[in-house]
Protein backbone atom coordinates (compact mmCIF):
# COMPACT_ATOMS: atom_id res chain seq x y z
CA UNK A 1 0.00 0.00 0.00
CA UNK A 2 1.24 3.43 -0.97
CA UNK A 3 1.54 6.00 1.55
CA UNK A 4 0.01 9.25 1.31
CA UNK A 5 -0.21 10.51 4.83
CA UNK A 6 0.82 13.74 3.28
CA UNK A 7 -2.56 14.33 1.69
CA UNK A 8 -3.73 13.96 5.80
CA UNK A 9 -5.78 17.10 6.04
CA UNK A 10 -7.86 16.79 2.58
CA UNK A 11 -8.83 13.22 3.78
CA UNK A 12 -10.08 14.57 6.84
CA UNK A 13 -12.21 17.18 5.50
CA UNK A 14 -13.72 14.46 3.30
CA UNK A 15 -13.95 12.60 6.02
CA UNK A 16 -16.17 15.28 7.93
CA UNK A 17 -18.51 16.24 5.51
CA UNK A 18 -18.94 12.07 4.67
CA UNK A 19 -22.73 12.17 6.92
CA UNK A 20 -22.21 8.06 6.37
CA UNK A 21 -18.80 7.77 7.71
CA UNK A 22 -19.94 9.68 10.39
CA UNK A 23 -22.34 7.93 11.43
CA UNK A 24 -20.16 4.62 10.76
CA UNK A 25 -17.51 6.39 12.84
CA UNK A 26 -20.30 6.46 16.09
CA UNK A 27 -20.36 2.67 16.37
CA UNK A 28 -16.18 3.00 17.12
CA UNK A 29 -17.03 4.63 20.50
CA UNK A 30 -20.29 2.60 21.16
CA UNK A 31 -18.74 -0.48 20.61
CA UNK A 32 -15.68 -0.63 21.76
CA UNK A 33 -15.47 1.91 25.14
CA UNK A 34 -17.91 0.70 27.25
CA UNK A 35 -17.03 -2.94 26.62
CA UNK A 36 -12.78 -2.31 26.72
CA UNK A 37 -13.34 -0.60 30.62
CA UNK A 38 -16.10 -3.12 31.86
CA UNK A 39 -13.47 -5.95 30.92
CA UNK A 40 -10.54 -4.13 32.94
CA UNK A 41 -12.83 -4.00 35.43
CA UNK A 42 -13.91 -7.59 35.62
CA UNK A 43 -10.13 -8.52 36.49
CA UNK A 44 -8.94 -7.42 39.54
CA UNK A 45 -5.09 -8.06 38.17
CA UNK A 46 -5.87 -5.82 34.94
CA UNK A 47 -3.48 -2.77 36.09
CA UNK A 48 -0.93 -5.45 37.22
CA UNK A 49 -0.92 -7.44 34.48
CA UNK A 50 -0.40 -4.45 32.01
CA UNK A 51 2.89 -3.63 34.02
CA UNK A 52 3.92 -7.36 33.70
CA UNK A 53 3.09 -7.23 30.06
CA UNK A 54 5.20 -3.92 29.13
CA UNK A 55 8.17 -5.24 31.45
CA UNK A 56 8.21 -8.47 29.07
CA UNK A 57 8.47 -6.26 25.96
CA UNK A 58 11.01 -4.08 27.37
CA UNK A 59 13.21 -6.99 28.31
CA UNK A 60 12.61 -8.61 24.86
CA UNK A 61 13.33 -5.55 22.72
CA UNK A 62 16.66 -5.21 25.24
CA UNK A 63 17.84 -8.77 23.84
CA UNK A 64 15.97 -8.90 20.87
CA UNK A 65 18.59 -10.78 18.61
CA UNK A 66 19.02 -13.14 21.14
CA UNK A 67 15.36 -14.27 21.00
CA UNK A 68 15.11 -14.37 17.27
CA UNK A 69 17.68 -16.35 17.24
CA UNK A 70 16.31 -19.01 19.21
CA UNK A 71 12.91 -18.50 18.00
CA UNK A 72 14.76 -19.40 14.55
CA UNK A 73 16.48 -22.36 15.97
CA UNK A 74 12.88 -23.71 17.31
CA UNK A 75 11.53 -23.59 13.97
CA UNK A 76 14.56 -25.42 12.38
CA UNK A 77 13.61 -28.22 14.55
CA UNK A 78 9.83 -28.34 14.04
CA UNK A 79 10.77 -28.32 10.78
CA UNK A 80 9.93 -25.03 9.52
CA UNK A 81 11.89 -22.15 7.69
CA UNK A 82 12.85 -18.75 8.53
CA UNK A 83 13.38 -16.27 5.77
CA UNK A 84 15.07 -12.93 6.97
CA UNK A 85 13.36 -9.76 5.06
CA UNK A 86 15.09 -6.27 5.26
CA UNK A 87 12.79 -4.57 3.59
CA UNK A 88 8.83 -5.04 1.63
CA UNK A 89 10.54 -5.93 -1.44
CA UNK A 90 12.88 -8.75 0.33
CA UNK A 91 9.99 -9.83 2.02
CA UNK A 92 7.31 -9.97 -1.54
CA UNK A 93 9.94 -11.67 -3.10
CA UNK A 94 10.72 -14.16 -0.32
CA UNK A 95 6.92 -15.54 -0.68
CA UNK A 96 6.73 -14.69 -4.28
CA UNK A 97 9.15 -18.28 -4.52
CA UNK A 98 7.40 -19.81 -2.17
CA UNK A 99 4.32 -19.69 -4.12
CA UNK A 100 6.29 -20.52 -7.35
CA UNK A 101 7.76 -23.52 -6.08
CA UNK A 102 4.66 -24.97 -4.85
CA UNK A 103 3.09 -24.25 -8.12
CA UNK A 104 0.17 -22.02 -6.75
CA UNK A 105 -2.39 -20.78 -8.37
CA UNK A 106 -4.96 -19.65 -5.41
CA UNK A 107 -3.78 -18.10 -1.82
CA UNK A 108 -5.80 -17.86 0.94
CA UNK A 109 -5.16 -14.87 3.52
CA UNK A 110 -5.73 -14.28 7.13
CA UNK A 111 -5.99 -11.12 8.78
CA UNK A 112 -2.49 -9.55 8.40
CA UNK A 113 -1.21 -5.72 8.85
CA UNK A 114 1.86 -6.68 7.74
CA UNK A 115 0.82 -7.74 4.34
CA UNK A 116 -0.85 -3.81 4.08
CA UNK A 117 2.67 -2.35 4.73
CA UNK A 118 4.44 -4.61 2.44
CA UNK A 119 1.58 -4.32 -0.44
CA UNK A 120 1.45 -8.55 -0.67
CA UNK A 121 -1.79 -8.30 -2.48
CA UNK A 122 -1.01 -6.60 -5.28
CA UNK A 123 2.34 -8.09 -6.00
CA UNK A 124 0.76 -11.66 -5.83
CA UNK A 125 -2.15 -10.44 -8.14
CA UNK A 126 0.32 -8.65 -10.44
CA UNK A 127 2.50 -12.57 -10.94
CA UNK A 128 -1.05 -13.84 -11.77
CA UNK A 129 -1.90 -15.38 -8.73
CA UNK A 130 -5.30 -15.14 -6.91
CA UNK A 131 -5.62 -13.91 -3.55
CA UNK A 132 -8.70 -14.14 -1.68
CA UNK A 133 -8.63 -12.42 1.92
CA UNK A 134 -11.03 -14.76 4.36
CA UNK A 135 -11.44 -12.59 7.39
CA UNK A 136 -14.90 -10.97 7.20
CA UNK A 137 -13.74 -7.40 7.39
CA UNK A 138 -10.78 -8.18 4.89
CA UNK A 139 -13.01 -9.90 2.59
CA UNK A 140 -15.36 -6.83 2.72
CA UNK A 141 -12.58 -4.91 1.88
CA UNK A 142 -11.27 -6.40 -0.57
CA UNK A 143 -14.41 -6.63 -2.59
CA UNK A 144 -14.51 -2.59 -2.78
CA UNK A 145 -10.67 -2.28 -3.36
CA UNK A 146 -9.97 -0.34 -0.04
CA UNK A 147 -7.39 -0.32 2.46
CA UNK A 148 -8.30 -1.57 6.22
CA UNK A 149 -9.93 1.28 7.64
CA UNK A 150 -9.08 0.08 11.28
CA UNK A 151 -6.58 -2.21 12.84
CA UNK A 152 -9.01 -5.09 13.75
CA UNK A 153 -11.99 -3.79 12.42
CA UNK A 154 -11.33 -3.08 8.92
CA UNK A 155 -14.63 -2.58 7.64
CA UNK A 156 -15.72 -0.24 10.78
CA UNK A 157 -16.03 2.96 8.25
CA UNK A 158 -19.13 1.33 6.14
CA UNK A 159 -22.71 0.60 6.66
CA UNK A 160 -25.05 -2.78 6.30
CA UNK A 161 -26.18 -1.20 3.67
CA UNK A 162 -23.00 -0.58 1.63
CA UNK A 163 -22.04 -4.21 2.03
CA UNK A 164 -25.52 -5.83 1.00
CA UNK A 165 -24.50 -3.79 -2.05
CA UNK A 166 -21.42 -5.09 -2.76
CA UNK A 167 -22.01 -8.39 -2.40
CA UNK A 168 -25.01 -8.09 -4.55
CA UNK A 169 -22.97 -6.89 -6.94
CA UNK A 170 -19.46 -9.18 -6.60
CA UNK A 171 -22.16 -12.48 -6.23
CA UNK A 172 -24.16 -12.12 -8.80
CA UNK A 173 -23.92 -15.99 -9.26
CA UNK A 174 -26.13 -16.10 -6.15
CA UNK A 175 -30.27 -16.20 -6.63
CA UNK A 176 -31.41 -11.94 -6.85
CA UNK A 177 -34.21 -12.43 -4.60
CA UNK A 178 -32.03 -13.69 -1.47
CA UNK A 179 -32.58 -11.58 1.55
CA UNK A 180 -29.82 -10.13 2.50
CA UNK A 181 -31.22 -7.26 5.63
CA UNK A 182 -29.74 -9.10 8.75
CA UNK A 183 -26.01 -9.31 9.84
CA UNK A 184 -26.96 -12.79 9.91
CA UNK A 185 -28.00 -13.13 6.14
CA UNK A 186 -24.40 -11.48 5.27
CA UNK A 187 -22.27 -13.37 6.98
CA UNK A 188 -23.72 -16.80 6.02
CA UNK A 189 -23.29 -15.84 2.80
CA UNK A 190 -19.63 -14.61 2.96
CA UNK A 191 -18.81 -18.12 4.91
CA UNK A 192 -20.71 -20.18 2.01
CA UNK A 193 -18.19 -18.49 -0.70
CA UNK A 194 -15.12 -18.53 1.00
CA UNK A 195 -15.39 -22.47 1.87
CA UNK A 196 -14.46 -23.28 -1.72
CA UNK A 197 -11.90 -21.01 -1.75
CA UNK A 198 -10.20 -22.84 1.68
CA UNK A 199 -10.29 -26.07 -0.32
CA UNK A 200 -8.87 -24.70 -3.60
CA UNK A 201 -5.94 -22.93 -2.08
CA UNK A 202 -2.51 -23.94 -2.63
CA UNK A 203 -1.01 -21.28 -0.16
CA UNK A 204 -2.39 -20.20 3.17
CA UNK A 205 -0.96 -16.96 4.06
CA UNK A 206 -1.30 -15.36 7.76
CA UNK A 207 -0.40 -13.03 10.22
CA UNK A 208 0.92 -13.27 13.56
CA UNK A 209 0.05 -12.03 17.10
CA UNK A 210 3.12 -13.45 18.56
CA UNK A 211 6.47 -15.35 18.50
CA UNK A 212 7.67 -17.63 20.91
CA UNK A 213 11.12 -17.92 21.03
CA UNK A 214 10.77 -20.78 23.47
CA UNK A 215 9.00 -23.33 20.92
CA UNK A 216 9.29 -21.22 17.89
CA UNK A 217 5.10 -21.26 17.44
CA UNK A 218 3.49 -18.46 15.74
CA UNK A 219 0.38 -17.22 17.41
CA UNK A 220 -2.63 -16.16 15.47
CA UNK A 221 -5.58 -14.23 17.51
CA UNK A 222 -8.93 -14.53 16.01
CA UNK A 223 -12.72 -14.55 16.31
CA UNK A 224 -13.31 -16.14 13.26
CA UNK A 225 -12.55 -19.54 12.36
CA UNK A 226 -10.81 -18.56 9.00
CA UNK A 227 -7.73 -18.13 10.23
CA UNK A 228 -7.33 -21.65 11.33
CA UNK A 229 -8.99 -22.89 7.65
CA UNK A 230 -6.11 -20.76 6.02
CA UNK A 231 -3.14 -22.15 7.93
CA UNK A 232 -4.28 -25.92 8.30
CA UNK A 233 -6.13 -26.71 4.89
CA UNK A 234 -3.28 -25.47 2.08
CA UNK A 235 -0.42 -27.83 1.79
CA UNK A 236 1.97 -24.52 2.58
CA UNK A 237 1.33 -22.24 5.40
CA UNK A 238 3.48 -18.69 5.63
CA UNK A 239 3.10 -16.66 8.75
CA UNK A 240 4.57 -12.66 7.88
CA UNK A 241 5.38 -11.07 10.62
CA UNK A 242 7.88 -7.91 11.92
CA UNK A 243 10.98 -8.77 14.11
CA UNK A 244 8.87 -7.23 17.41
CA UNK A 245 6.36 -9.64 17.44
CA UNK A 246 8.67 -12.30 19.37
CA UNK A 247 8.09 -12.90 23.05
CA UNK A 248 10.40 -15.59 25.31
CA UNK A 249 7.98 -17.93 26.55
CA UNK A 250 4.74 -19.49 26.43
CA UNK A 251 4.15 -18.24 30.02
CA UNK A 252 5.42 -14.45 28.99
CA UNK A 253 2.57 -14.85 25.92
CA UNK A 254 -0.05 -15.93 28.26
CA UNK A 255 0.36 -12.65 30.44
CA UNK A 256 0.26 -10.72 27.66
CA UNK A 257 -2.91 -12.51 25.89
CA UNK A 258 -4.77 -11.55 29.47
CA UNK A 259 -4.27 -7.87 28.13
CA UNK A 260 -4.87 -7.77 24.42
CA UNK A 261 -8.66 -8.91 24.29
CA UNK A 262 -10.11 -7.14 27.21
CA UNK A 263 -8.53 -3.88 25.47
CA UNK A 264 -9.14 -4.78 21.49
CA UNK A 265 -12.60 -6.27 21.82
CA UNK A 266 -13.76 -6.47 25.51
CA UNK A 267 -13.09 -10.09 25.35
CA UNK A 268 -11.57 -12.39 28.00
CA UNK A 269 -10.35 -14.19 25.40
CA UNK A 270 -11.13 -13.88 21.52
CA UNK A 271 -13.01 -16.91 20.44
CA UNK A 272 -9.88 -18.60 18.85
CA UNK A 273 -5.79 -18.15 19.92
CA UNK A 274 -4.24 -20.55 17.62
CA UNK A 275 -1.15 -21.74 17.95
CA UNK A 276 1.37 -23.43 14.82
CA UNK A 277 4.27 -25.16 15.01
CA UNK A 278 5.87 -26.18 11.91
CA UNK A 279 4.47 -28.58 9.73
CA UNK A 280 2.59 -31.34 10.08
CA UNK A 281 4.22 -34.30 11.61
CA UNK A 282 3.82 -38.13 10.00
CA UNK A 283 1.17 -38.71 12.81
CA UNK A 284 -0.93 -35.73 12.13
CA UNK A 285 -3.92 -36.35 10.01
CA UNK A 286 -3.91 -32.90 8.59
CA UNK A 287 -1.56 -29.78 8.25
CA UNK A 288 0.39 -28.13 6.34
CA UNK A 289 3.49 -29.95 4.56
CA UNK A 290 5.66 -26.75 4.76
CA UNK A 291 5.88 -24.14 6.76
CA UNK A 292 7.46 -20.85 6.48
CA UNK A 293 8.07 -17.99 8.26
CA UNK A 294 8.82 -14.37 7.21
CA UNK A 295 11.05 -12.06 9.13
CA UNK A 296 10.34 -8.35 8.30
CA UNK A 297 12.64 -5.63 9.45
CA UNK A 298 11.51 -2.72 7.34
CA UNK A 299 12.74 -0.02 9.43
CA UNK A 300 12.16 -1.59 12.58
CA UNK A 301 15.85 -2.08 13.71
CA UNK A 302 16.52 1.37 13.28
CA UNK A 303 14.04 2.11 16.21
CA UNK A 304 15.77 0.53 18.68
CA UNK A 305 17.70 2.41 21.08
CA UNK A 306 16.05 5.77 20.06
CA UNK A 307 13.19 7.49 22.13
CA UNK A 308 10.93 5.89 19.50
CA UNK A 309 11.78 2.25 20.87
CA UNK A 310 8.79 1.71 23.26
CA UNK A 311 6.76 1.67 20.13
CA UNK A 312 8.01 -1.55 19.99
CA UNK A 313 5.96 -2.76 22.47
CA UNK A 314 2.75 -2.38 20.81
CA UNK A 315 0.45 -5.31 20.31
CA UNK A 316 -1.98 -4.23 17.57
CA UNK A 317 -5.15 -4.32 19.93
CA UNK A 318 -6.80 -0.78 18.39
CA UNK A 319 -7.29 0.94 21.96
CA UNK A 320 -5.83 3.88 21.23
CA UNK A 321 -7.79 4.52 17.78
CA UNK A 322 -10.58 3.76 19.92
CA UNK A 323 -10.72 5.98 22.39
CA UNK A 324 -8.83 8.67 20.15
CA UNK A 325 -11.07 11.53 19.44
CA UNK A 326 -9.29 12.57 16.19
CA UNK A 327 -10.03 8.86 15.18
CA UNK A 328 -13.78 9.03 15.91
CA UNK A 329 -13.95 12.17 13.76
CA UNK A 330 -11.64 12.14 10.24
CA UNK A 331 -11.32 7.74 10.50
CA UNK A 332 -8.58 5.14 9.43
CA UNK A 333 -8.72 5.98 5.93
CA UNK A 334 -7.84 9.84 6.58
CA UNK A 335 -4.53 9.01 7.68
CA UNK A 336 -3.04 7.72 4.35
CA UNK A 337 -1.29 4.55 5.02
CA UNK A 338 -1.12 1.40 6.75
CA UNK A 339 -1.42 2.31 10.69
CA UNK A 340 -3.94 4.43 11.48
CA UNK A 341 -4.69 6.63 15.17
CA UNK A 342 -2.44 7.29 17.37
CA UNK A 343 0.24 4.58 17.02
CA UNK A 344 -0.17 4.77 13.48
CA UNK A 345 1.08 8.83 13.95
CA UNK A 346 4.10 7.72 15.99
CA UNK A 347 4.80 4.41 13.62
CA UNK A 348 4.21 5.95 10.07
CA UNK A 349 6.52 8.71 10.56
CA UNK A 350 9.29 5.38 12.25
CA UNK A 351 8.47 3.53 8.98
CA UNK A 352 8.48 6.00 6.29
CA UNK A 353 9.87 8.92 7.58
CA UNK A 354 9.01 12.07 9.27
CA UNK A 355 9.15 14.36 5.38
CA UNK A 356 6.09 12.18 4.61
CA UNK A 357 4.03 11.86 7.18
CA UNK A 358 4.57 15.14 9.51
CA UNK A 359 0.56 15.78 9.71
CA UNK A 360 -0.20 12.34 11.50
CA UNK A 361 1.97 13.24 14.68
CA UNK A 362 0.18 16.49 14.39
CA UNK A 363 -3.44 15.06 14.55
CA UNK A 364 -3.42 14.95 18.29
CA UNK A 365 -5.09 16.69 21.19
CA UNK A 366 -2.72 15.33 23.37
CA UNK A 367 -5.69 14.29 25.76
CA UNK A 368 -4.30 10.96 26.81
CA UNK A 369 -6.48 9.21 26.16
CA UNK A 370 -4.48 6.57 23.89
CA UNK A 371 -1.88 6.07 26.56
CA UNK A 372 -4.24 5.37 29.60
CA UNK A 373 -5.56 3.00 27.69
CA UNK A 374 -2.69 1.01 25.93
CA UNK A 375 -2.37 -2.23 27.50
CA UNK A 376 1.57 -1.94 26.80
CA UNK A 377 1.64 0.76 28.48
CA UNK A 378 3.26 3.19 25.40
CA UNK A 379 3.82 6.80 25.64
CA UNK A 380 2.28 7.74 22.80
CA UNK A 381 1.82 11.69 23.17
CA UNK A 382 5.21 12.02 24.79
CA UNK A 383 6.21 10.33 20.99
CA UNK A 384 4.09 12.19 19.25
CA UNK A 385 5.62 15.64 20.64
CA UNK A 386 9.22 13.81 19.02
CA UNK A 387 8.02 13.43 15.63
CA UNK A 388 6.53 17.40 16.35
CA UNK A 389 9.87 18.30 17.49
CA UNK A 390 12.00 16.91 14.68
CA UNK A 391 9.20 18.09 11.95
CA UNK A 392 9.91 21.45 13.07
CA UNK A 393 13.84 21.10 13.40
CA UNK A 394 13.85 19.98 10.11
CA UNK A 395 11.39 22.88 8.82
CA UNK A 396 9.07 20.78 7.73
CA UNK A 397 6.30 22.29 9.50
CA UNK A 398 3.81 25.15 7.70
CA UNK A 399 5.52 28.69 8.11
CA UNK A 400 1.97 29.86 9.15
CA UNK A 401 2.50 27.13 12.37
CA UNK A 402 6.31 28.38 12.65
CA UNK A 403 4.92 31.85 12.50
CA UNK A 404 2.12 31.39 15.16
CA UNK A 405 4.69 29.53 17.46
CA UNK A 406 7.39 32.63 17.09
CA UNK A 407 4.30 35.04 18.29
CA UNK A 408 3.57 32.63 21.24
CA UNK A 409 7.14 32.57 22.21
CA UNK A 410 7.10 36.40 22.18
CA UNK A 411 3.87 36.35 24.82
CA UNK A 412 5.39 33.57 26.61
CA UNK A 413 9.23 34.70 27.38
CA UNK A 414 7.60 38.10 28.71
CA UNK A 415 5.42 36.84 31.29
CA UNK A 416 3.85 39.93 32.53
CA UNK A 417 2.37 40.85 29.15
CA UNK A 418 1.53 36.70 28.72
CA UNK A 419 -0.31 36.51 31.77
CA UNK A 420 -2.10 40.43 30.95
CA UNK A 421 -2.95 39.11 27.63
CA UNK A 422 -4.52 36.27 28.09
CA UNK A 423 -6.36 37.62 31.22
CA UNK A 424 -8.25 40.42 28.33
CA UNK A 425 -8.70 37.34 25.62
CA UNK A 426 -10.34 35.00 28.25
CA UNK A 427 -13.03 37.51 29.18
CA UNK A 428 -13.09 38.44 25.76
CA UNK A 429 -14.20 34.88 24.60
CA UNK A 430 -15.99 34.54 27.75
CA UNK A 431 -18.27 37.46 26.18
CA UNK A 432 -18.70 35.83 23.13
CA UNK A 433 -19.43 32.54 24.50
CA UNK A 434 -22.38 33.98 27.06
CA UNK A 435 -24.88 31.72 28.56
CA UNK A 436 -24.31 28.87 26.01
CA UNK A 437 -20.75 29.22 27.28
CA UNK A 438 -19.51 27.38 23.46
CA UNK A 439 -17.80 29.11 20.66
CA UNK A 440 -19.14 28.49 17.45
CA UNK A 441 -16.95 30.78 15.41
CA UNK A 442 -13.72 31.74 16.18
CA UNK A 443 -11.42 34.31 14.24
CA UNK A 444 -8.20 31.95 12.69
CA UNK A 445 -9.65 28.56 14.09
CA UNK A 446 -12.47 28.07 11.25
CA UNK A 447 -11.04 24.40 10.88
CA UNK A 448 -12.01 23.55 14.06
CA UNK A 449 -15.15 26.14 14.59
CA UNK A 450 -16.63 24.44 11.06
CA UNK A 451 -17.48 21.06 12.79
CA UNK A 452 -17.35 21.66 16.33
CA UNK A 453 -18.00 24.49 18.77
CA UNK A 454 -15.28 25.97 21.12
CA UNK A 455 -15.70 25.89 24.92
CA UNK A 456 -15.43 29.03 26.06
CA UNK A 457 -13.40 30.20 29.37
CA UNK A 458 -14.86 30.32 32.31
CA UNK A 459 -14.12 32.36 35.54
CA UNK A 460 -10.62 33.33 35.92
CA UNK A 461 -7.30 32.31 34.03
CA UNK A 462 -4.85 29.75 35.51
CA UNK A 463 -2.86 32.38 36.42
CA UNK A 464 -5.03 34.32 38.05
CA UNK A 465 -6.49 31.74 40.36
CA UNK A 466 -2.35 30.63 40.85
CA UNK A 467 -1.51 34.34 42.25
CA UNK A 468 -4.66 34.32 44.48
CA UNK A 469 -3.76 30.90 45.76
CA UNK A 470 -0.34 32.11 46.66
CA UNK A 471 -1.12 35.17 48.17
CA UNK A 472 -3.96 33.11 50.39
CA UNK A 473 -0.62 31.02 51.86
CA UNK A 474 1.42 34.01 52.08
CA UNK A 475 -1.89 35.87 54.30
CA UNK A 476 -1.81 32.12 56.65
Amino acid sequence: MQSQSHDFKNRSSRALEDQQLQRALGNVQKGFIKKRADAAAGLPEFEELRDRARDIKNHTLEHLDLYLERYEEKVLENGGKVHWCADAAEAREAISRICAAAGANTVTKGKSMISEEIALNQHLEAEGLKVVETDLGEYIIQLRNEPPSHIIAPAVHLSQDQVEADFRRVHQELPADRNLTEPESLVAEARSVLRQKYIEADVGITGANFLIAETGSSIIVTNEGNGDLTQSLPKVHIVIASLEKVVPTLEDVSCILRVLARSATGQEMSSYTTFSTGPKRESDIDGPEEYHVVLLDNGRSKMLGTEFQEMLRCIRCGACMNHCPVYHSVGGHAYGWVYPGPMGAVLTPSLIGVDESGHLPNASTFCGRCESVCPMRIPLPKMMRHWREQEFEKHLSPATVRQGLAFWRFFATRPGLYHFATGIAARLLAGIGGRKGRLSSLPLAGGWTRHREFPAPQGKTFQQLWAEEQKKRKAA
